[in-house]
């Protein structure tokens, strides 16, 4: 008896963890459509380039629209019929979210809301959406559980994130949707986008630019390797469960003064750092409790921040 071949959706498919983990489904076989809009918030050649790769596998499809067009979107749902959805597509950033709150609401929640409604109405057996660990705001107590309090966000993209999370919850009450809501923590490695830490950090070291650093170096980040996130994900989709927030992270915060000189000593360079005022949108620290991803995804990151750096690194080479 052959593989049961499963349709998954993958929204932001072309972007940095929608092509990675849509590269480990295709992989191994299952049949998955790219949902992929190619907006300008950074480079959609990048963007390109990764679905191009994608592309070559004959079972990897792609559908070149803005999941918030409800009438497309819907066009999309009946072709493929998708058995599964990865909901990655999103506005990201939180500084952006500040200026920017109108685009983070229509896309990260109405977005979404097309996506649930659809997903219900075609009886999609398992939808798995992408949070973030920013939903926990400037908590004191640490690490993170997913019982701990999360509406007090300091910013439009944590806050859309949650709304996105109870939209979830409400469908599933309503229409016994399986719902999975992955809160990720400092996600980078290969393919990590520009307006990122490693990115902008690792530019700005090569062109002798001063890096502002906040919080004098103390702030604390969880700092999670693709690879990593994607074998939890997978994971996820593989294993529905009726309603439930998990953590992704490595669970091991790293102080920012530590990752700079970390990322010095890949890259072989001094950094040029200006010590500036920490802005009211970001948050002191993250970091996950994976317990529960231990315990219902088998989730074991492997891979820790020099090793990930690395590898970053050799791609940005490779690419530039």
């Amino acid at each position: 008896m052959g593989k049961i071949i499963v349709k998954i959706l993958v929204t932001g498919g072309a972007g940095f963890i929608g092509s990675t983990l849509a590269k480990k489904l295709v992989e191994r076989g299952d049949s998955v459509l790219l949902v992929d809009n190619f907006n300008d918030f950074y480079s959609p050649e990048a963007k390109r380039r990764n679905a191009e790769e994608l592309l070559t596998f004959k079972n990897c499809k792609l559908a070149e629209i803005d999941f918030c067009d409800q009438e497309k979107l819907a066009s999309v749902f009946a072709n493929f019929k998708p058995d599964v959805v990865a909901h990655l597509g999103a506005m990201a950033n939180v500084r952006y979210s500040v200026k920017n709150p109108r685009v983070f609401i229509d896309v990260n929640v109405h977005g979404t809301n097309n996506l649930l409604e659809l997903s219900v109405q075609h009886e999609v057996k398992n939808f798995v959406f992408a949070s973030t660990g920013s939903i926990y705001g400037a908590r004191d107590i640490v690490p993170f559980k997913e019982t701990d309090q999360s509406d007090e966000p300091l910013a439009s993209y944590p806050a859309t994130k949650k709304s996105a999370e109870l939209l979830g919850h409400a469908y599933h009450n309503l229409h016994k949707l399986n719902f999975t809501s992955l809160r990720f923590f400092n996600v980078y490695g290969p393919k990590g986008r520009p307006d990122m830490m490693p990115y902008r950090v690792t530019e700005s070291i090569l062109s002798q630019e001063e890096i502002p650093i906040f919080g004098q170096g103390e702030m604390e980040r969880d700092w999670t390797y693709v690879d990593d996130l994607v074998s939890g994900f997978v994971a996820a989709l593989d294993c529905p469960q009726a309603y439930e927030i998990v953590n992704l992270g490595r669970g091991n915060p790293v102080a920012l003064n530590d990752f700079m000189e970390i990322i010095q000593k890949v890259i072989g360079q001094k950094a040029i750092i200006k010590n500036v005022p920490t802005p009211e949108s970001e948050v002191p620290r993250t970091f996950a409790d994976i317990t529960k991803a231990k315990k219902l995804f088998n989730y074991q990151p492997k891979v820790d921040l020099e090793e990930g750096l690395t590898h970053f690194w050799r791609w940005y080479q490779g690419v530039h």
